[in-house]
């Protein structure tokens, strides 16, 4: 793995993610339920953000891929026709002595890790969540919460052939909850029973499939580059034969360095004609594509970039915290990139005065229909500026008793954490601008581009 500094404890994750809002214990009041989570209103903000830039880059900026929403519960065919029924399995010990579970695959002794004591022989444990439709609890109704987002995109391909007229290569992109009843959790958000996905399955004529291949791979790691995450903090692992999923030719994983060591982040695998394969002979429905400029038909091949946001989610939040001594003081700040940051701006008074206060809310106003903004009044401007950090908000829009003569506020950015003044009338397009990567002394006003030094010729008419 290349050399890096060490990462950040994850115990310093948590304590931040609960101390400000990000993640909290599911049911909590009742003593939490393992291995659940709930986005604070911090988390589910960049969260949100998360999946936006995902769906933004994966399907709003191409022109070909398309977007599905594809339900939770399906059919008892399509898990049966995928192979999730019959080997959707992990290896089971318990340990004879205390009744702890693992995965056999995961342990790396033959004793229990707790206690010491002798273990079973491995039994296969399938992880899917088992249900029943309707008012009887009998054969004919049971049901299976999806654990991948996935089959229900398969399913739909000739749906959403026919539907939208497109012709190969061409993708189908989702978004959405799965569920594994997984053996053993842990890691905080990174392997739970309730998770998040972003799948898109990439339809390719036989025979292009390295090329597509080897495009996503390239395509899925420089996103997570251009979104802030350390180029050393993510590497490869190359499926062997041994280690592929039933339906792979072959597999790569993007792996990123998590406070708990290096782990999956994303897997694109080249599935083959296999999903497409079952599902015609299981519903007996033809899933063929016909090539007009070929006159052929075939079954398309499949790429499929499949990423987890409660990973994804980690990896940004891990990558971007550090401890920085700023006029003495050591700060915690999250650089997020600003498209992830839950709030885009925070409006600061400089004091509770009320003609200070119902200018600041004002600016709150007017900014606040463009982006998720915070007001913040408690406290002196440099723990405000310190929470705001600590949050990731990459710019902190002050109000001062001299922005009721001028008409100007001074704007502080994160990560430098340098300042500005700039006129009110021109905040909404600054902000924008630095927002869309615009250095933070250089902005437009009036027609015009001004620079450190002349913002008195910048002010409002």
């Amino acid at each position: 793995m290349p050399e890096t500094t060490p990462p950040v404890p994850m115990e310093k994750l948590v304590s931040l993610c609960q101390r400000r809002g990000f993640i909290f214990q599911s049911s909590d009041i009742y003593g939490g339920l393992a291995s659940c989570w709930d986005y604070g209103p911090l988390g589910v903000a960049l969260k949100r953000n998360l999946k936006e830039a995902w769906w933004r880059a994966m399907v709003q900026e191409r022109e070909d891929v398309v977007g599905l929403d594809a339900a939770i519960l399906m059919q008892a065919k399509v898990w049966e026709a995928s192979g999730h029924v019959a080997g959707f399995a992990d290896p089971l010990v318990e340990c004879k002595q205390c009744h702890l579970r693992y995965r056999a695959d995961e342990l790396k002794a033959d004793k229990c890790p707790a206690c010491g004591g002798e273990l079973t022989q491995p039994r296969m444990f399938n992880l899917m969540f088992k249900t029943f439709m309707g008012p009887v609890e009998d054969e004919a109704s049971i049901t299976y919460l999806r654990p991948e987002t996935a089959q229900g995109i398969f399913v739909n391909f000739e749906n959403v052939l026919n539907t939208t007229r497109r012709k190969l290569p061409f993708g189908i992109a989702q978004m959405g909850k799965s569920f594994r009843n997984e053996i053993t959790t842990g890691n905080f958000i990174f392997r739970s029973r309730e998770f998040e996905q972003m799948e898109l399955e990439f339809f390719i004529k036989p025979g292009t499939d390295e090329a597509w291949f080897r495009y996503w791979v390239n395509e899925r790691l420089n996103w997570y580059v251009k979104l802030g995450i350390k180029r050393e903090h993510l590497d490869f692992h190359v499926h062997e034969h041994r280690e592929l999923a039933h339906y792979a030719i072959s597999c790569h994983d993007i792996i990123f360095r998590f406070p708990h060591g290096w782990a999956e982040l994303e897997g694109i695998a080249n599935r083959g004609s296999f999903d497409l394969v079952q599902h015609a002979k299981h519903s007996g429905k033809s899933l063929d594509y016909y090539d007009e400029d070929t006159k052929e038909h075939y079954v398309p091949y499949i790429i499929e970039p499949s990423a987890g946001v409660d990973r994804s989610f980690l990896a940004f939040l891990s990558d971007s915290y550090a401890e920085e001594v700023a006029g003495g003081e050591t700060r915690v700040v999250l650089h997020l990139h600003p498209s992830l940051a839950p709030y885009k701006v925070a409006v600061l008074p400089l004091s509770r005065r009320e003609q200070l206060v119902t200018a600041a809310k004002q600016v709150w106003a007017d900014l606040r229909r463009h982006w998720l903004v915070v007001y913040d009044d408690a406290q002196s401007i440099g723990r405000r500026y310190r929470r705001q950090d600590e949050i990731g908000t990459p710019y902190c829009v002050t109000i001062d008793f001299q922005s009721l003569e001028d008409g100007q506020v001074t704007v502080r950015e994160r990560d430098a954490m340098d300042q500005i003044r700039v006129p009110i009338a021109a905040l909404k397009t600054i902000i924008a601008d630095k927002l869309a990567g615009e250095p933070l002394f250089t902005f437009t006003h009036g027609g015009q581009i001004w620079k450190r030094g002349e913002e008195e010729k910048a002010k409002a008419p």
